[in-house]
């Protein structure tokens, strides 16, 4: 019985490990999209001769930044002990929903509604930067 309890106890690890070695998997992935998209940024602006609208290159720089901040926040989970801060789920939140409002600004009460979801997402910011809630620094 005390064996069985050994191998038991050795689960979370063994399932930590699985995700630490998922989570650089990704993160290579994701710096690799991040290199493409920095290409495609630096060609839309130098290189091609379009008429490319400024709505595209906000578009492309927003997802940019989601790539970035992707990859921070796998680097704090690692730095921080394996943690996720909530703080970066919703600077995430932020950036994709601004995108979002960039890329399809056609209908005004869609456009409402996300900047709605934006200030709500800047409360829940404010909350968790709160000294008594804030614990991964």
């Amino acid at each position: 019985m005390n064996s069985w309890m050994d191998y038991v106890k050795k689960i979370p690890a063994v399932l930590q490990a699985i995700l630490n070695v998922a989570l650089a998997l990704v993160a290579l992935t994701l710096c690799f999209f991040l290199v493409k998209e920095t290409w495609h940024i630096f060609s839309f602006i130098f290189l091609e001769e379009n008429e490319a609208t400024g709505y595209e290159l906000a578009g492309r720089l927003l997802v940019f930044f989601l790539y970035f901040e992707f990859i921070a926040l796998i680097i704090k989970y690692f730095k921080s002990g394996f943690h996720f801060p909530l703080r970066y789920f919703i600077y995430i939140g932020i950036t994709a929903i601004i995108r979002l409002i960039i890329v399809d600004y056609d209908n005004s009460t869609n456009t409402v509604m996300w900047s709605l979801a934006i200030l709500i997402l800047l409360g829940a910011l404010f909350v968790s930067n709160a000294r008594s809630v804030r614990n991964d620094d």
